[in-house]
Order: C-alpha cells, then sequence, then structure tokens
C-alpha cells in the first residue's frame, strides 16, 4: 500500500539506525562469544519492541493521513481544521499554512472589491451613456427637418432621398452604439453576485413582441419579412432576461440575412426562430456558444464580439432553458428554445 511505503520512507533514517545498533550489539556478543541463547534471546526482543513501536506509530500515522484526506474535502466547504501538532516543526507548518490563508483570503478580498468597483463603473457608464444617445437621436431628427426646409423645389426629391439613405445610416450606427452598451450592461449584470433573476409565468407573445418591435427598423431597411403569428402559450422566466436573449437571436438572423424571411412559430413544444440566412459552418456549431468566438462569419463580418451566444447560453442555463442551434450554410439557422 502507498501509505507503507510512504511511512517507510519518511521514517528510513530510524529505522536503518535502529538495524545498524541491533547488527552492533549482535557482533559485540558474538566477539566476546557469549553464549548463542542469550545472544538470540536479546535481539529477537528488541526486533520485537522494534516492530511493536512501528506497528502503533504506523497506526498513528495512518489515522493522521486520513484525517488530513477528510480535511482536504472540508476546504472546499471552508470547516477545515488541523490536527493538533506533535512537535514544533508540524507547529510551524500550521503557522505558515494559516498566514498564507489569511493573505489569500486578503487579497481575494481585494480582488472582489475591485472588481464589484469596475462594475459599479461600467454600470453607471453603460447609464449614463444612454442620454447623449437619446439626444443624437432627437438632433438627428430635427436636423434633417431643418435641412429638408432649405432645399428647392427641383431638388426636393432627389434631396430627400438623400437625407433619408443618411438618416438612415446614422440611425442603424446609433441603433449598434444602443446594442453595445445593452450587452456591456448585461454581461456585468450577469457576472455580478446579485440574484438579478425574477421568474414569473409571461405569455410569450408579449415578450416576443417587445423584441420584433425594437428591430422593426432594420426589418424595413434590410427588406426582410417576418412570419409571425400569435402563439398564445405561457411559460415561467425573466421577463427582462428572456427579452434580451430574443433580441441578441434576432440580431444575428437579421445580421446574416441578407435576403429572404425570418418566422418565429411553436414547433414540437419549442419556440422557434428560422431565417434563410448564409448559415454557419458545421465546425463551427460545437463552439458558438463558447466566449469570443466568432467561427468562419465572424471573422468575415469583422465586427462580431464573440459574446451575444455566450451571454444567451449563459443566461438560459440560469433561467433553467435549453438552447438549440440547426444550420446548413447557403440556407439559413434554425434555433430552438425549450422553456
Amino acid at each position: 500500500m502507498r501509505w507503507i511505503r510512504v511511512y517507510v520512507k519518511r521514517h528510513r533514517l530510524g529505522i536503518c539506525m535502529y538495524s545498524l545498533f541491533c547488527v552492533i550489539f549482535a557482533t559485540v556478543l558474538f566477539l566476546y562469544r557469549m553464549p548463542m541463547e542469550p545472544m538470540v534471546y536479546a535481539v529477537s526482543l528488541c526486533l520485537t519492541l522494534a516492530v511493536i513501536v512501528l506497528i502503533t506509530d504506523s497506526v498513528r500515522y495512518r489515522k493522521k493521513v486520513e484525517i488530513l484526506t477528510w480535511q482536504l474535502e472540508a476546504v472546499k466547504e471552508g470547516t477545515e481544521k488541523l490536527p493538533g501538532p506533535e512537535d514544533e516543526i508540524e507547529q510551524l507548518y500550521q503557522m505558515l499554512l494559516k498566514n498564507a490563508q489569511i493573505e489569500h483570503a486578503r487579497q481575494v478580498g481585494n480582488i472582489l472589491q475591485e472588481k464589484s468597483e469596475m462594475t459599479d463603473y461600467f454600470t453607471l457608464w453603460t447609464h449614463q451613456i444612454k442620454t447623449p444617445i437619446a439626444a443624437m437621436h432627437l438632433l438627428l431628427q430635427q436636423e434633417i427637418r431643418l435641412q429638408a426646409q432649405e432645399i428647392t423645389v427641383q431638388e426636393e426629391n432627389k434631396a430627400q432621398e438623400q437625407y433619408y439613405m443618411q438618416k438612415q445610416e446614422i440611425e442603424s450606427e446609433l441603433f449598434k452604439i444602443e446594442q453595445y452598451v445593452e450587452m456591456v450592461l448585461q454581461y456585468l449584470r450577469l457576472n455580478s453576485s446579485v440574484n438579478d433573476f425574477v421568474l414569473q409565468e409571461y405569455e410569450l407573445d408579449g415578450i416576443i413582441r417587445q423584441a420584433v418591435r425594437k428591430y422593426a427598423p432594420m426589418f424595413i431597411r434590410r427588406k426582410l419579412s417576418l412570419h409571425y403569428e400569435p402563439l398564445q402559450v405561457k411559460a415561467v422566466t425573466d421577463e427582462k432576461w428572456m427579452t434580451f436573449v430574443l433580441e441578441q437571436i434576432l440580431s444575428n438572423a437579421i445580421k446574416y440575412t441578407s435576403s429572404g424571411d425570418i418566422s418565429i412559430r411553436m414547433e414540437n413544444g419549442c419556440l422557434v426562430i428560422e431565417d434563410t440566412g448564409i448559415g454557419i459552418l458545421p465546425e463551427d456549431l460545437p463552439r458558438i456558444f463558447d466566449k469570443g468566438y466568432t467561427g468562419y462569419n465572424g471573422r468575415s463580418d469583422k465586427k462580431a464580439s464573440g459574446i451575444g451566444l455566450y451571454l444567451v447560453k449563459k443566461i438560459l442555463n440560469k433561467l433553467g432553458h435549453k438552447i438549440l442551434i440547426e444550420s446548413e450554410p447557403g440556407k439559413g439557422t434554425k434555433v430552438k428554445l425549450l422553456f
């Protein structure tokens, strides 16, 4: 057994010294031509005592090993308790461990404090930046109206079309900024120690309409059709987080669908969101939920962050929902959500 080998190795010096003394003792008796019987008796007595001591000490060592082995599991729960030290060396080792534990706890506390401060800062930043974004939307609307009033009659149609296109492009970029800001906020909330999930029974149609309403301008801008009929299905979920999940799925569907349509329906008990976009390569499918993984489509797009589906998967895990993605390159992608 391993512990026996370890014990013998740990006490090899004492065992060797005791054996050497027995040999010296027997040699001296032999040289003085002592009778064989008392010599054998003395050596046997020494060996017997040695075996008794070794067995007793090894049993004690074995129990100590078992206690320390149990404490390894207790460390995970913070209930570990070291056995009492037997000598000064063990006492020093235990003091060293306690000091290391105190220092580790201090460093972990500092890290958690820094993380909390960083989370608070970025949460505040994401809320503050929404104000100038809203102001930019308002100023853009005013600027477009003023410029439209100044153009001549001959230039009216052409200029209005040009201004409308510029307005669309600016609004599209502002919408992307809002998306990125919202993603940062949800990422911080998801990784914070505060439980922000509230599970209730909701009508899925209400949640779906929120996501569709937000992306309606993108559907119009990209000339995509949406096939959606009221589902009249209830599910126990979190409205805010589920809305974010659907927004991310719709965002990907719109981004990678240049023409065709997107459909939302119930299929075999699953909420299905299907598009007719470029699809996902088979080798990318197993890793699409990995943090930072963008796959072939993301590398082609040059702007993908690889965070959206990672957040979707993490949120759904916390909600107790499941997600399955099926895709065929060139034909589209089907996302299934099971509540």
